[in-house]
């Protein structure tokens, strides 16, 4: 029975630990959880960009899958942000947060391509062999910065 208790010694070690600890409220509204999420120093977003959801931070490099209808230079908005934070604050979309509360930008920065793969296509016995190359294409964006409006 003595293994299922804690030593006093830890316990009195966690008391201490607790009392210096500050209690944060959780905001009750949108704007004001915007603000505390905007007085960070850093803040990040989870984003949708070619129907994949992807970690961005101001300054990043993005590479997704060949986007078709843009060319090098121009800057798209993200619309699909499913969830906004910083270090010590998260905000999360039901399923995405609601257009115009929060602002990110990407540039086109190249459309490039991936490496050489190689396919090779065989049937046993029968002298048949084809061996396929390709490169996937792919566009690279450069992630602004995240802009968090007041509303």
């Amino acid at each position: 029975m003595a293994s299922l208790f804690r030593p006093a010694a830890s316990l009195c070690a966690t008391a201490r630990r607790a009392m210096h600890t500050e209690v944060m409220q959780a905001p009750t509204t949108t704007p004001s959880a915007l603000s505390l999420i905007r007085s960070q120093p850093s803040q990040y977003v989870v984003a949708s960009v070619a129907g994949r959801k992807y970690l961005l931070a101001p300054r990043d490099l993005l590479t997704v899958p060949r986007l078709k209808d843009v060319r090098i230079g121009d800057v798209l908005q993200l619309s699909e942000i499913h969830e906004v934070g910083s270090r010590e604050y998260t905000m999360r979309g039901n399923p995405t947060i609601p257009a115009g509360k929060v602002n990110v930008q990407a540039t086109v920065v190249e459309h490039t391509k991936g490496k050489m793969e190689v396919i090779l296509k065989k049937k046993r016995r029968k002298g048949y062999q084809r061996t396929i190359t390709h490169k996937q294409t792919y566009t690279r964006l450069r992630i602004g910065s995240i802009d968090i409006v007041d509303q």
